[in-house]
Parts: structure tokens; C-alpha cells; sequence
């Protein structure tokens, strides 16, 4: 059983810093400073302006998170790939 439960809310990005930080507006109007799961480093998920996303925080710390899933905008395929990149 984990130590402490983590909430898990939903915002869109309206804010990207120039340190892989993210401000996102949450949908009960806080506003928080989140940074990218591992995973999505890891499997090169990139995140705009814009896109909504699913945001894990602790219930210690009410104004930081970690963006955990970005949801598919309509329309949006899978990004072409470059000539020559390494799978």
C-alpha cells in the first residue's frame, strides 16, 4: 500500500519554461508547475501549448505535478519521420 494517495487531475498547458517545466491551468482553476514523467521523456512525447494532459501531485504539495499522459488532439496523426533517424 503506497505511503500517501496521489491525485490525479486534469489541465491544459497554457505556459512552457525553459527548463522542461510546464505552468498548467487545471480544470478547477489552479494553477500549477509540472514536469514530464520519465516515461514520456523516455518514449518522446512532446508536449505544446495547448494540449491537455493528466497531471499526478501529492496531497503535500498542492502546487507542483508530474505530467503523466497527453491526450491525442482530433486530427493529429503520428509525426512523419526524418529521413536517416535511428529507430
Amino acid at each position: 500500500m503506497a505511503k500517501e494517495e496521489l491525485l490525479t487531475l486534469e489541465g491544459q498547458i497554457d505556459e512552457i519554461y525553459p527548463d522542461g517545466r510546464f505552468g498548467v491551468m487545471l480544470d478547477n482553476d489552479h494553477r500549477i508547475i509540472a514536469y514530464t514523467a520519465g516515461r514520456m521523456r523516455r518514449f518522446r512525447i512532446r508536449s505544446v501549448v495547448g494540449d491537455r494532459v493528466h497531471v499526478e501531485m501529492t496531497p503535500y504539495d498542492l502546487s507542483k505535478g508530474r505530467i503523466i499522459f497527453r491526450e491525442r488532439t482530433p486530427g493529429q496523426g503520428p509525426a512523419p519521420r526524418r529521413p536517416g533517424a535511428k529507430r
